[in-house]
């Protein structure tokens, strides 16, 4: 048996884990834009990438260490992506690393911004020298790594075993636009105490996304930056394998709904339940169209209960389907069910109120077989628009 309790605060609770964010130049007004994670013991690492073909400088400096290698130190930017920089980029990368005076072993670098623009080396050089190693400013950490975010993302939680022992873990992240199935324009830093051995941890990370960071959608765009980071410098000597698989899930899922409903404007943050799918390939395909649909999603802005989307797009995903099986409802609301029409006045005035929430699920039960997926997503409306507009700016 074991306890999960959430509790209040930042990655820098966990013992032997550092953090700060410091504002470096690479944005305007002195906001925060620069940030790092110290251990001062090594930590195991295992992390997954973004599905993108042009994978960032700092995903393919990682890529070059020998596997099962250790770390102690993650650097942190905002405003520049280091993406589609070729060679320079990892060189850019190695010149920071080795610019610092701190003793960093196999240091890692993650970055998120405008994509095409050459890493700007002497700013992040001399702002990371400033850097306090033995700082615990989560706060500032969270805001440094932000972009578009409305806020910052932060999870944390301590896990009580059976025999009296525990370990927190908890995470800092930022993600709000190119979100889509199969990571997202995210950045997520998971640290824990956690004494977790190797092939756990990419057991867990793997496990767990396909449920959370790889079932949201904001926008249908992948980019070319997307990390999700595991560190555990194992202090707390405790571990279970049930209760840190649960316990990572946790907050893998927290910051994945974080993510969705900070989506660049987003108002609804939706629930997308696909059941009784032919197989749990084809639910997890319709469920995941269903949150890319830019027709649905321009329905949830407009607060608009037209299922008639959501059934075109079921069909539109080419999975074993039958109207006369189908059932859809939005919360416990029935609109369509096995080939009849539930939508006078009355039951439309219904659906049209669930969407005026913040939170809601649509639900689309296919009647063909026993498998189910849920992915999740947002509206999109006119914030969307003005802020990629003008992301450069």
């Amino acid at each position: 048996m074991f306890t999960i309790l959430p509790i209040k605060g930042y990655i820098d609770q966990i013992d032997g884990f550092f953090c700060d964010g410091i504002h470096a130049g690479l944005k305007a007004n002195n906001a925060l834009d620069l940030g790092f994670i110290y251990s001062d013991t090594l930590c195991d690492v295992e992390a997954i990438f973004t599905e993108n073909k042009f994978q960032a400088a700092p995903l393919k400096h990682y890529l070059m260490y020998e596997k099962d290698f250790k770390t102690n130190f993650v650097l942190i930017n905002s405003k520049n992506a280091n993406a589609l920089t070729g060679k320079k980029g990892i060189e850019n990368i190695n010149t920071v690393f080795a610019s610092l005076p701190f003793e960093l072993t196999n240091p890692i670098m993650s970055s998120t911004g405008v994509i095409a623009n050459p890493l700007p080396v002497e700013k992040i050089v001399n702002g990371a020298k400033t850097f306090n190693l033995s700082a615990k400013n989560g706060e500032n950490l969270s805001k440094a790594i932000m972009t578009t975010d409305a806020y910052s993302k932060t999870s944390m939680y301590e896990v009580k075993l059976e025999d009296g022992s525990s370990f927190k873990i908890g995470s800092v992240a930022k993600g709000a636009g190119m979100i889509n199935p199969n990571l997202a324009t995210m950045l997520c830093f998971i640290c824990t105490d956690a004494a977790v051995p190797k092939e756990d941890m990419k057991e867990a990370l793997k496990l767990n996304s396909q449920t959370t960071f790889n079932a949201i959608s904001v926008d249908g765009d992948t980019s070319t930056n997307d990390t999700v980071l595991l560190l555990t410098n194992k202090k707390s000597n405790a571990y279970n394998k049930e209760a840190f698989f649960e316990a990572l899930r946790m907050v893998m899922h927290d910051m994945a709904m974080l993510m969705v409903a900070d989506g660049e404007g987003a108002k609804k943050a939706v629930a997308f339940e696909v059941k009784n799918a032919a197989t749990y390939e084809e639910a997890q395909k319709a469920a995941k169209a269903l949150s890319n649909s830019l027709l649905v999603k321009t329905a949830l802005f407009g607060e608009d209960p037209n299922f008639g989307r959501i059934a075109s797009t079921i069909g539109a995903s080419r999975i074993t389907c039958d109207e006369d099986k189908l059932i859809i409802s939005y919360n416990d609301v029935i609109v369509y069910k096995e080939g009849e029409i539930f939508f006078d006045k009355e039951q439309e005035a219904k659906a049209a109120s669930v969407l005026q929430n913040d939170k809601f699920k649509i639900v689309c039960d296919l009647g063909v077989g026993t498998y189910n997926f849920t992915a999740y997503g947002c509206d999109l409306g006119y914030k969307y628009v003005e802020i990629n507009a003008d992301y450069r700016t």
